[in-house]
This record gives structure tokens, C-alpha cells and sequence, in this order.
């Protein structure tokens, strides 16, 4: 909307992790370096911590984007795995054919595949994202991996992305072992008043925009006191900044721009004490509607429909509870029975992991209907420490080679969103693992 109104060619301030508005300053471009570094040279396990928003994401993919071809890198970007579903996920990213295999010999594959790597000279690298929420089971089953090495080299390297409270999680005694492997931790800093400037004039260059500063010391002065340096809050704030400007036909963001945009967002999250058992279903849905509005911007094929029919998946139908007047209460519902009912050791498909912004959950109810059926989707609360999410997944396998099948076939706007595999027993512990805590 505003984009003439600057000369941009793009957005500059969105929160989307895009590599082209890697800002090197605040500590970022020599922490990517260091992680360069560790991994090319065997460096064993590394661990990345920083807040929410301060940048985890972003510096993993420029560090993915910079890796030599040398080295293949793989994602486990759900938090949630336990530790029966937590190789299995690992051997899709390496294209490997799990079908019927126990975790053992699933394991032994995935050994099989970094020797012959190995021998032709390549690593591959397993990038956690969101560690910190990871069950502490499943992790220790990602530190086994690390074991496996030859007589002089490592076979797999494993960068742990979280926030500060993974640093508490391998605190305690039980995870001494992994604690112990890890040969580089860095933590992504706040930016600072001086870096601020900097990188708000960066990201407005990197958009094509060719004038002078436009953010006044009093408007800079307030992004740094709002945002307290996190790279995801100063972000909104100058996106929204720009739109209000914008709406004034005004070319300099000034303190009352700031102030609007301050006004207009929220950066609060639920107390970390609230159990998700204790949250009202108003209050669920509320979230739910905020959070699907969110995941759009990480599906590019969910906005516009893909060229073509629907997918042709088939799964095994779950008969839906009584309809009620509200599509998303239905789909809790369902839910509900879904998971009291089914048989644990069933397969879904976990198609997304969403966070707040603003509600467009009509639309996206409307898609995933059109796409699958809504009696196909299931939708339950989850939480990463202190960030509530919700977990939208689709359809029941009673096979693991049926849901890898099912899998393949989804259009390219949910694959782009990297979906895994589920077991109906994990989703249980999960939901118990938060409602105890």
C-alpha cells in the first residue's frame, strides 16, 4: 500500500525471515561467521539462544543459504516430537524409506546414509529450530546422533536454535551428557540504540529505497524504548509506522507515527504459569482465529489456489460431533473425540504451527475445506515455553507408508511449510506434557 508512496520495491519490514535483509551489525554477521565455521571444521554440537523475535530464524537460514555444497542440511523445525517419532522425521528429511521399520533400524539407516556421505567427502547438518520446547527425552535422543562418528570425524553436526530457556533445560542433571557436547554457544543479542538507526535505514535500502533518513530521533527513541532491541518488535513497529505515514501523505516518520503503531500492536504473551487446560475456549478460539491469520504468510500456496484439482489424498474418515453454528468449534470438537478415540500408534499429517497476528481464520478454514474437507483437519493448542501456538494437522493413517504417500501429494503451499509426520500417541503426550506444567 505504501510502497509508491517511498519508492519501494518491497516490503521492508517483514517479519517473514527473507535473507536479502540480513543485517550484519548487532553482533548477527559475526555470530554467522563463528557458526560458518564451527560446522565446516566438525565442531561438534553448537548452540544458538536469543528471545522471541531477536533473529534465531533468520540467522539460520543465511547460515543454510551460505553452507558449501559440500554440506547438506536438514530441519527439524517441530518441537513437539517425541522421541518414537523424532527419527523418523529426521530420516524423511534425508529421503530415506522408513516404511514398516522400527526406530532401531530406522536409526541404522540414518547411520548408513552419513557413512556413504562420508566417503564422498560430505557432511550434513541437523539445524533444531525452537529447541528449547523440545521434550527433554527427545533430545537426548538427538545427542545419541552426535555419537555417531569414524575414527577422526564427526558424521552429523547439530545446531540447537531456542530461546534462553533451553539453557535451562540442559542445565538440569539428567542432560549433563549433551550439555557436555556442546563445543559453541552464542546468543543473539537485542540491538542497541546505536544499531537501531542502522538497521531500520538497512532494511529501507535493501527495499530500493534511494531518499534520506526518514525516522526522527524522537520516532527512533520510541522504537528503541518499545521494542527493547528485539529485531521482530522494531519491525512491526516501522512497518506500521510507514502505513500511518503513509495515510498522512507524510515522507518522514515522526513520534506520533510511533506512538500509533505502539498503540496498534501487542507484544504481551499469556503468563508462562497459565496451564493451556486453564484457558477458556473463548479465549482459545479467540487465539486460534488470531493465530491461523498468521500462518498465511508462511504458506505461500494457501493465499491463491494451486493450478489444478484438489489433492487426491485419501484418509481414514473420523465421523464429526454434532454441527455447531461456529466451523472452528467443530474442529475442536472433533478434535477432542479424535484424540480420545483414535488409536495411538495412527499417523497424521502436522501441516502448520501458528502464532498471532491478525484473524483471518474464515479464510483459512474456507481453504483447508476446499483442499481436504474440513472433517479431515484437526486443530489443538500447544505451547512453546511462553509462545501459545496452535497445531493444524490432516487426516488419520493407520499406516506410516500411507501418510508418507499422503504426504507427497499435497500442494506446494503446504509443502513449503515443511509438514511431519505425527503419531496420535505423541499429540497426547504433548497436550499432557502442557496441561501438567
Amino acid at each position: 500500500m505504501y510502497l509508491d508512496h517511498f519508492g519501494l520495491r518491497q516490503p521492508p519490514f517483514k517479519i517473514t525471515p527473507n535473507t536479502g535483509f540480513f543485517y550484519v551489525g548487532g553482533n548477527r554477521g559475526a555470530i554467522l561467521d563463528a557458526l560458518l565455521y564451527a560446522i565446516i571444521h566438525g565442531e561438534g554440537i553448537v548452540k544458538v539462544t536469543g528471545e522471541i523475535g531477536s533473529g534465531k530464524t533468520m540467522l539460520c537460514r543465511m547460515l543454510e543459504s551460505l553452507l558449501p555444497e559440500s554440506v547438506e542440511a536438514i530441519y527439524l523445525v517441530n518441537p513437539s516430537l517425541n522421541r518414537d517419532d523424532v527419527f523418523h522425521v529426521i530420516a524423511s528429511e534425508l529421503s530415506l524409506a522408513t516404511q514398516g521399520k522400527r526406530t532401531s533400524e530406522t536409526l541404522h539407516l540414518i547411520h548408513d546414509y552419513l557413512i556413504e556421505k562420508h566417503s564422498t567427502g560430505k557432511q550434513v547438518v541437523l539445524l533444531v529450530e525452537e529447541a528449547q520446547a523440545m521434550p527433554l527425552d527427545t533430545l537426548e535422543e538427538i545427542r545419541l546422533l552426535s555419537n555417531l562418528e569414524t575414527a577422526h570425524h564427526k558424521l552429523l553436526q547439530i545446531v540447537l536454535f531456542g530461546q534462553p530457556e533451553l539453557n535451562e533445560n540442559l542445565s538440569q542433571p539428567r542432560m549433563r551428557q549433551l550439555k557436555e557436547r556442546i563445543t559453541h554457544s552464542f546468543t543473539v543479542p537485542p540491538l542497541t540504540q546505536t544499531d537501531i538507526p542502522e538497521y531500520l535505514m538497512f532494511r529501507m535500502r535493501a527495499a530500493d529505497y534511494h531518499g534520506p533518513d526518514i525516522f526522527d530521533k524522537g520516532a527512533l527513541k520510541l522504537i528503541a524504548t518499545a521494542s527493547k532491541g528485539i529485531t521482530r518488535r522494531i519491525n512491526v513497529l516501522a512497518d506500521k509506522a510507514l502505513l500511518a505515514a503513509f495515510s498522512e501523505n507524510n515522507h518522514n516518520i515522526l513520534p506520533k507515527h510511533i506512538k500509533a503503531a505502539i498503540k496498534d500492536s501487542e507484544f504481551s504473551v499469556p503468563p508462562a504459569s497459565l496451564p493451556l487446560k486453564q484457558i477458556g475456549l473463548a479465549a482459545a478460539l479467540l487465539g486460534i482465529g488470531i493465530a491461523l491469520g498468521a500462518g498465511l504468510q508462511y504458506l505461500p500456496g494457501l493465499a491463491h489456489k494451486a493450478e489444478g484439482a484438489a489433492p487426491t489424498v485419501q484418509a481414514t474418515p473420523t465421523s464429526a460431533p454434532a454441527p455447531t453454528t461456529n466451523p472452528l468449534q467443530q474442529r475442536i470438537a472433533a478434535t477432542q473425540s479424535w484424540l480420545a478415540n483414535e488409536n495411538g500408534a495412527h499417523f497424521t499429517i502436522q501441516l502448520m504451527l501458528l502464532t498471532d497476528t491478525e484473524s483471518r481464520l474464515g479464510n483459512i478454514l474456507s481453504r483447508l475445506d476446499k483442499d481436504f474437507g474440513l472433517t479431515q483437519i484437526y486443530v489443538y493448542p500447544t505451547r512453546i515455553k511462553t509462545d501459545h501456538q496452535f497445531s493444524i494437522t490432516f487426516g488419520t493413517f493407520p499406516l506410516r507408508e500411507q501418510a508418507l504417500a499422503a504426504l507427497a501429494r499435497l500442494p506446494a503451499g503446504y509443502l513449503s511449510n515443511r509438514p511431519v509426520l505425527r503419531t496420535v500417541k505423541g499429540i497426547r503426550d504433548e497436550i499432557a506434557k502442557h496441561q501438567t506444567q
